[in-house]
């Protein structure tokens, strides 16, 4: 009943007292029906992690944080942004993604390992992404370095997986701010990456990385996302970048 017809019916109630009872009945029924329907809508909301603080965010949280990727570009691509976020926070990388492609040449590793001076040269006059020219040299430094894991390892995510004995580490945080900032496994793999030449790859950067990849899942135990993500883990999915 409309707030209309609820109006209509104190009306009535007031000029004709014998059908009051049953007015009176009709309108406790329709409180309770509205107050099942809020309660219902409540339940139903979207429950993501309390660091989701926009649509941007939200996107990547829902279709990436924590999704076991195998995938070398994709790998490389979150290496060179987790990278370029150190100082920065990361909706700032986020917002510069689609710059970070085509000023990287869509994180095609054997492309980007072969940038030279004056590829660096533009890129720090490019407003596109993070003018830094020592995270802009990291990141084809890393492609080079990606280059030997490679070689050496059969792909980047064999070697950045093997930190983990390929399986994804399930945790079940009550609030992201539980989550460490670094861990003797990021420790171990920003060791392993600087032994290849790497940059910008400190523990944080590597703990940071894992979240992101799914080598970790750190979604908090009432996220929607956290159940799917230890299911991928589970049945050993790969993601692919798209």
């Amino acid at each position: 009943m409309s707030s209309v017809g609820e109006y209509r019916v104190a009306w009535q109630v007031s000029f004709n007292p014998a059908i009051g009872r049953t007015a009176n009945l009709r309108c406790a029924r329709l409180r309770l029906c509205w107050r099942a329907r809020s309660q219902h809508r409540s339940a139903t909301v979207t429950q993501r992690c309390n660091w989701v603080s926009s649509e941007a965010l939200a996107h990547y949280h829902d279709t990436e944080w924590g999704v076991p990727s195998r995938d070398d570009r994709h790998l490389f691509e979150m290496l060179v942004l987790e990278g370029a976020q150190a100082g920065l926070s990361w909706s700032t990388i986020l917002n510069k993604r689609a710059g970070y492609r085509r000023a990287f040449a869509d994180f095609d590793i054997g492309k980007v390992a072969r940038f030279t001076e004056k590829h660096v040269e533009a890129l720090v006059k490019n407003e596109s992404i993070v003018r830094h020219r020592g995270k802009i040299e990291a990141a084809i430094t890393n492609a080079r370095a990606v280059q030997q894991i490679q070689a050496e390892h059969g792909s980047l995510a064999n070697f950045v997986w093997s930190f983990v004995d390929q399986t994804p580490i399930q945790n079940d945080w009550a609030s992201y701010k539980q989550a460490p900032a670094s861990t003797e496994i990021s420790d171990a793999l920003s060791k392993g990456l600087k032994r290849y030449g790497c940059k910008f790859v400190g523990s944080t950067i590597c703990y940071a990385f894992m979240q992101a990849i799914g080598m970790v899942n750190d979604h908090e135990a009432s996220c929607m996302c956290q159940a799917r993500c230890a299911a991928l883990g589970k049945k050993g999915r790969n993601r692919k970048a798209g």
